[in-house]
């Protein structure tokens, strides 16, 4: 088992699958096809994210290094938040970017459906964790892979 320490963004507790991905992640291209056209799993439509392509991201602890792509990323994560089709918590190993941060912040106030957000995890953080490593997150921002 082992212990991070990083910021909460949007304070939570939540223990999930983990879903890894070591290169950024484009919002927009991830959940198209989630908004667009139902699926309630939000199965990854990024063809060009290798680690995340065809997988369901929703209910798992999405750990990533940073976002990427469209300035709707912030509004592409609210919706996700609002369809009930989001990652259970996501978890990034630097800084959160302006647009993800807003998108989280905005599901954590107007949606019944907040997602934790924790920044600032460290590379460390993202070279332990595996795809489907338990992670357990807590308000304090204290993520465990277990």
């Amino acid at each position: 088992m082992k212990t991070f320490k990083g910021r909460p963004v949007v304070p939570g507790s939540v223990t999930a699958p983990a879903l890894v991905t070591r290169q950024g992640f484009n919002t927009l291209a991830s959940f198209q096809k989630a908004l667009m056209f139902g699926d309630k799993t939000a199965k990854c439509s990024d063809q060009n994210n290798p680690d995340l392509f065809g997988k369901p991201m929703a209910g798992k602890a999405l750990c990533l290094p940073q976002t990427i792509g469209s300035t709707t990323g912030g509004m592409v994560l609210y919706s996700a938040c609002a369809m009930e089709r989001q990652p259970a918590a996501l978890l990034f190993s630097g800084p959160i970017d302006s647009l993800a941060a807003a998108g989280a912040i905005l599901a954590g106030v107007w949606s019944e459906h907040p997602m934790p957000t924790i920044d600032s995890l460290g590379e460390e953080f993202l070279q332990a964790v595996q795809e489907g490593d338990t992670i357990t997150v807590k308000e304090d921002g204290t993520v465990t892979i277990a």
